[in-house]
């Protein structure tokens, strides 16, 4: 029988429109798809609804949306209870956008900015409890912060967010990026990043947004994609290693975590560079309801875990393709992790009645996979 595990996030970073100057301008990536937006098509409404009702009034607090619904003491390694991050800022940014409410995204980016905007980045991490704002960012988690400005500021014909986005996007490349190389994150701390980048963090159509002089926004470009490709697997298990070391010129991956992979494959589909190799193998896997957590090099499974956002990506990844059969299906997948018992405390989350944990990645990931 497969195991249910509520992810916390795929990212451990503890051990792991203003602008129109020709040199310096904002663009779109250049044949990217729409959003199919298949849950209304679909007629997913209900099960929508759950979710976002549980989320809006049992997740969010002052602070932002709780990592997880259960509070903690706030000072583990890694984030819990009811501290924010980046990562779930984001998520929520975007899936307001898509959901055209205007009014939520203007909330969620005010806590964003009060609360995780530092001079360098946004921090990945706030405990309100300790009041303690950590100083590292998150390459991938101000990516989607920085599109989600530019994707609201074109929504809400708002050219106040493009310009803040600008702002940020010049601000990331400044401490994020070097030459040709994107690191995982910088601390404002030590003044300095790390020496690899996780490939699930190379999300190349916000690169392709950030107001930059366009010679170096085409290099970087160049080289993250040829990371992005030298590191898929094979044909017969196409997903992608870990991350790539700048100093050894090495891809170093102890083991394959199926989050990270579908994050690298959406990032790809995204400008239309996906492996056909890797979106029939996801929609073998899904139609089985198979798709596990953590596989080998080799792609012999690790463990027979599965998840709500494991199935959420592959319906977003549905979604962006245009590929609706895969869409369903995975919407079918992930909806068998949340709760319907209306007696619950937990009714309508994505999450564990019985331990009354329910993670802001799951939820989030969800509400974004019914959006899309």
């Amino acid at each position: 029988m497969n195991k249910v595990i509520l992810v916390l996030t795929c990212f451990l970073f503890i051990g792991i429109g203003a602008c129109r100057d020709t040199k310096n301008e904002t663009i779109s990536t250049p044949n990217e798809s729409p959003v199919q937006h298949f849950g209304i098509q679909l007629n997913m409404e209900t099960n929508h609804k759950q979710a976002y009702t549980f989320v809006s009034q049992k997740m969010i607090g002052k602070y932002g949306i709780y990592t997880n619904f259960t509070d903690t003491g706030q000072n583990g390694a890694a984030a819990s209870g009811h501290e924010v991050l980046s990562e779930s800022a984001g998520l929520l940014m975007q899936y307001d956008i898509l959901m055209d409410n205007r009014e939520r995204f203007n909330q969620e980016w005010m806590k964003t900015r009060s609360y995780l905007n530092t001079e360098s980045g946004f921090s990945y991490r706030y405990s309100p409890q300790n009041e303690k704002r950590y100083t590292m960012n998150a390459a991938v988690d101000d990516l989607r912060i920085i599109r989600s400005l530019y994707e609201a500021g074109i929504a809400f014909d708002d050219p106040a967010l493009t310009r803040e986005a600008n702002q940020y996007g010049k601000r990331f490349a400044k401490y994020n990026i070097r030459g040709n190389h994107l690191y995982d994150f910088y601390d404002e701390t030590y003044k300095e990043t790390n020496d690899f980048i996780t490939l699930c963090y190379i999300d190349l159509k916000t690169i392709n947004m950030l107001s930059v002089p366009i010679n170096e926004r085409a290099a970087l470009n160049k080289n993250l994609l040829s990371i992005l490709e030298e590191g898929y697997l094979s044909d017969d298990f196409p997903f992608y290693m870990t991350r790539f070391d700048y100093s050894t010129g090495q891809y170093v991956a102890e083991s394959i975590h199926t989050i990270e992979s579908l994050l690298t494959i959406l990032h790809l589909a995204e400008v239309n560079q996906q492996e056909q190799s890797s979106i029939t193998f996801i929609k073998n896997k899904v139609a089985e309801g198979s798709l596990f957590g953590q596989y080998t090099i080799d792609g012999e499974p690790l463990n027979e875990i599965q998840s709500t956002a494991i199935y959420a990506l592959t319906a977003i990844i549905g979604s962006q393709i245009g590929d609706i059969s895969l869409y369903e299906e995975s919407i079918s997948q992930m909806e068998k992790y949340q709760v319907h018992e209306e007696k619950s405390i937990l009714y309508g989350a994505f999450g564990d009645p019985q331990s009354l944990k329910a993670y802001s990645f799951d939820n989030l990931m969800a509400l974004l996979a019914f959006a899309y």
